[in-house]
C-alpha cells in the first residue's frame, strides 16, 4: 500500500469499544482507590500452553497462543496482526517462537477480508471482530492490563499503529514491524512504540514509510524505539526477539 501523505492523523470513528473502562475494570469499581485498570472476574482461567482457535467465526477466526513457561500470575498480551493475504496462524508461525520465549500470550486474529479494513477503506468489521476476540481473551486469560500491546507486520503494522494510537489507554505499547503509514483519526493516550524496518525494503520503502513515521511520532512526544536493519520486507530473528522482550517489560 502507498504511504499516507499525513502519517499522524488517526480516525476517531475507529475508537474501539474495548477499553480499560469496559473490559478492564478499575480498582475503584471494586472498592479500591487506584485508577489502574484490572481484569474482571472470570469463571475460567485458561493457561494451557500452545495455540487454540477462539471459535468466534467459521473459516477466518482468531488464535490465542499461551506460553509454556509462565512465571507471573498475570500475562502480557500481544494482539498480533498479519500482513496482506496472511492469517493469524501465519504470523504466529513467523513470530510465535520469539513471543513464547518472552513469555507473552498472543492473540492472532484473521482479518475479515484479504487485509485489514482501514487499509483499503474505513474501520469497521475488523474492529468489531477484534472487540469480540478481546472480550473472549479477557474473560478466559489472566492478563496484565498494564502490558497489553498491539503489533503486526506490514499491513498489520500499519493497522496496529493506527488502532494503537487511537486506543492508547488500552494498548500501552505498539509493536510495528515494517509499517507503511498511519490511518487518519484521533489520538488517545500515550503508548510507547517500537518500530523496525529494513533499509532495502522493496514493498514499503523505508524512506517513504518508517523514516517519515518515526520522526513525526517523536515530534508529537511519543517514546519511540526505532531499529533499522540491512534487509528487505521481513522481520529478522534478532529484531523479533528484541521487540518481544520490549513488549514483555
Amino acid at each position: 500500500m502507498s504511504p499516507s501523505p499525513n502519517p499522524l492523523l488517526m480516525p476517531s470513528v475507529a475508537k474501539m469499544s474495548v477499553s480499560p473502562g469496559k473490559i478492564l475494570r478499575t480498582a475503584s469499581e471494586s472498592g479500591g482507590n487506584s485508577a489502574a485498570p484490572t481484569t474482571p472476574p472470570r469463571s475460567k482461567s485458561d493457561s494451557t500452553a500452545g495455540a487454540r482457535a477462539l471459535g468466534l467465526a467459521s473459516g477466518r477466526d482468531a488464535l490465542i497462543h499461551m506460553p509454556a513457561n509462565v512465571t507471573a500470575s498475570k500475562l502480557p498480551l500481544l494482539v498480533l496482526l498479519h500482513g496482506a493475504g496472511g492469517s493469524g496462524a501465519g504470523i504466529l508461525k513467523r513470530l510465535g517462537a520469539a513471543a513464547e520465549k518472552a513469555g507473552i500470550a498472543v492473540l492472532a486474529p484473521d482479518s475479515r477480508d484479504g487485509t485489514w479494513d482501514a487499509i483499503r477503506g474505513s474501520f469497521g468489521p475488523d474492529v468489531m471482530f477484534l472487540n469480540r476476540a478481546l472480550e473472549r481473551v479477557f474473560d478466559t486469560v489472566l492478563v496484565d492490563p498494564a502490558k497489553v500491546t498491539v503489533g503486526g507486520f506490514s499491513d498489520g503494522a500499519t493497522y496496529a499503529l493506527s488502532l494503537g494510537l487511537i486506543n492508547g489507554e488500552l494498548f500501552r505499547r505498539i509493536l510495528a514491524f515494517s509499517p507503511g503509514y498511519i490511518v487518519e483519526g484521533s489520538l488517545h493516550g500515550k503508548p510507547r512504540i517500537f518500530v523496525s524496518h529494513g533499509t532495502g525494503d522493496p514493498i514499503l520503502p523505508i524512506d517513504r514509510c518508517s523514516r517519515v513515521i518515526v520522526p513525526g511520532l517523536k515530534k508529537s512526544g511519543y517514546d519511540v524505539t526505532f531499529r533499522e536493519f540491512e534487509g528487505g520486507h521481513t522481520v529478522p530473528p534478532e529484531i523479533a526477539a528484541e521487540g518481544m522482550r520490549w513488549a514483555a517489560e
